[in-house]
């Protein structure tokens, strides 16, 4: 098994962002299946994992339109920086599109949900996922993320740092938010189940095309917003703290 094979999904895609287009395309999960190496996902994905790292080497070579305005390399960036970027807009993002998406599926259940039982579905489970993603977004903004950057100027605190935080190790709320983060996959996997894929049936009315238009935004945004933080911020906030011991 060579390197290429045995590196897992989320760094490849830490690496070159440009390559979530590529497993998306082969409905590998660079999310919350981030930790899986490249060998693994392939199996379970029922791909040829020969294949797969041939089109990743020529993808790479040809990705030069989809990188030009790659952001930037979050490996590299400080762990402040990319906190603040995931807050500013990852964050903000949901903090825009969930109450505008709360109204439109509670508008497009009420109209057409006896015509289509599957939208009163889609209303429970969207609802709970907003809920969830806001309570989230709390911990991380008034807990978790506050820590991540203290991190960043340990050598200007020391006795701060000497301090144990109230959750002990970062490990523990890493552990809480990826278990968290596992759920919102798993309700983004049910929505498109929902919606065949964001798919609008013949005669949708604009409210509904809206809806579909809007969850298959908010998915892609949110998947790679788990992915910043599952493979990048919160593995390079661990390594941090251990240094720093």
């Amino acid at each position: 098994m060579n390197a290429l094979e045995e590196a897992t999904i989320g760094a490849l895609v830490a690496q070159k962002p440009a390559r979530a287009a590529l497993f998306d395309k082969l409905s590998i999960d660079f999310c919350c299946g981030g930790k899986a190496t490249l060998s693994e996902a392939c199996l379970k994905a029922g791909l040829a994992v020969e294949e797969v790292g041939r089109m990743l080497e020529e993808f790479d070579r040809c990705d030069s339109a989809l990188t030009a305005a790659e952001e930037p390399d979050w490996l590299k960036a400080s762990l402040t920086d990319l906190a603040d970027h995931i807050v500013k807009t990852h964050h903000a993002y949901l903090n825009q599109e969930l109450p505008r998406l709360a109204a439109l599926v509670a508008k497009v259940a009420a109209v057409h949900g006896q015509k289509d039982a599957r939208l009163l579905e889609l209303k429970n489970v969207f609802e709970a996922l907003k809920s969830e993603l806001e309570t989230h977004t709390g911990k991380e903004e008034k807990i978790l993320f506050p820590y991540i950057r203290s991190l960043d100027s340990r050598s200007f605190d020391a006795a701060a740092h000497k301090r144990q935080p109230v959750f002990g190790t970062v490990l523990n709320p890493v552990k809480c938010m990826e278990n968290e983060h596992e759920d919102a996959g798993q309700a983004l996997l049910k929505m498109r189940e929902l919606t065949d894929q964001y798919r609008a049936p013949q005669g949708a009315c604009n409210s509904w095309l809206a809806l579909l238009d809007g969850l298959e935004k908010l998915d892609e945004d949110l998947r790679i917003h788990i992915h910043k933080e599952n493979s990048i911020l919160f593995p390079r906030a661990i390594a941090s703290e251990l240094s720093g011991k």
